[in-house]
C-alpha cells in the first residue's frame, strides 16, 4: 500500500512480480483505504482473467470476431492454447478447421489476442498470404498495431535485447481509475473527480514448398 500527497483522486494498482501495489491519495481514511485495495484488487483479477481466456472462452471469443469481423463466415471446428508452436503465435490447420494459439500470447493485451485469433480465422477463409487474405483483416482497426507489438516482442525474445522475466507473461497488469469514495469518516470530502514487415507463415521441414494445409502467425 502506498499514499501519495500529490494524488487527489485516483487510485492505481499493479503486479510486481508475487506482489500487488495499490497507490492511493494521502487523505484516504483506513475505511476508504480497504474499499478501494479490495476494489482494485478484483479489477486486477478480472484483468489478468480476460488476458488468459480458457479454451472455451477462445472459442467463444473467435466466434465473436468472426462475426463482428468477417461476416460470421469463419468457423473453426475448435480454438484451443497450445505449448508447441515454437516461434509462431497461432496456427490453423487448413483441413479439419483447427485453430491453436501459442501460451506465449496468454498475458499479451486483449487486443493482440483478439487479432492473432482474427489472422487465424482468416486462414479458413483465405489459405496465402496475399492481398485477398489481408483485405479480411483491414475492418479490424488494430491489426498494424498487433503486428508492430508482436515484432517487439519477437524482436526482444528471438533476436534483440536480453529476455527480461516478465516477457513470459506479457506487460504486468495495471489498473487505474478516478476514486469517488463515500464521504470519510472524519468528515473530508473527496475532490470530484515500427512499421510491421509482411506476416510470414512456417514451411514444412522436408518439403520443397509451401503447402496451404497449414498456416502460421508470426
Amino acid at each position: 500500500m502506498r499514499r501519495s500527497r500529490r494524488r487527489k483522486s485516483t487510485v492505481s494498482a499493479y503486479r510486481d512480480g508475487e506482489r500487488t501495489i495499490v497507490s492511493i491519495p494521502a487523505r484516504f481514511t483506513r475505511a476508504q483505504e480497504r474499499e478501494w485495495v479490495q476494489r482494485m484488487l478484483d479489477r486486477l483479477a478480472d484483468k489478468e482473467r480476460r488476458r488468459r481466456p480458457s479454451d472455451a472462452e477462445l472459442v467463444a471469443r473467435a466466434t465473436e470476431l468472426s462475426t463482428k469481423y468477417l461476416d460470421g463466415r469463419a468457423h473453426p471446428t475448435s480454438v484451443r492454447w497450445s505449448s508447441n508452436q515454437g516461434r509462431r503465435w497461432g496456427s490453423c490447420t487448413l483441413i479439419d478447421g483447427s485453430i491453436r494459439i501459442s501460451t506465449r500470447v496468454q498475458g499479451m493485451p486483449e487486443w493482440v489476442l483478439d487479432y492473432v485469433l482474427l489472422h487465424e480465422l482468416a486462414h479458413l477463409l483465405h489459405a496465402g498470404h496475399g492481398p485477398g487474405f489481408w483485405a479480411l483483416l483491414e475492418s479490424y482497426p488494430r491489426t498494424e498495431r498487433a503486428k508492430g507489438f508482436l515484432e517487439g516482442v519477437s524482436f526482444t525474445r528471438d533476436g534483440g535485447a536480453p529476455e527480461s522475466p516478465d516477457d513470459d507473461k506479457g506487460a504486468p497488469p495495471h489498473v487505474e481509475v478516478e476514486a469517488h469514495p463515500a464521504a470519510a469518516q472524519d468528515g473530508a470530502t473527496p475532490e470530484p473527480a515500427p512499421r510491421a514487415t509482411p506476416d510470414r507463415h512456417a514451411v514444412p521441414a522436408g518439403r520443397g514448398a509451401q503447402t496451404p494445409a497449414r498456416q502460421a502467425a508470426r
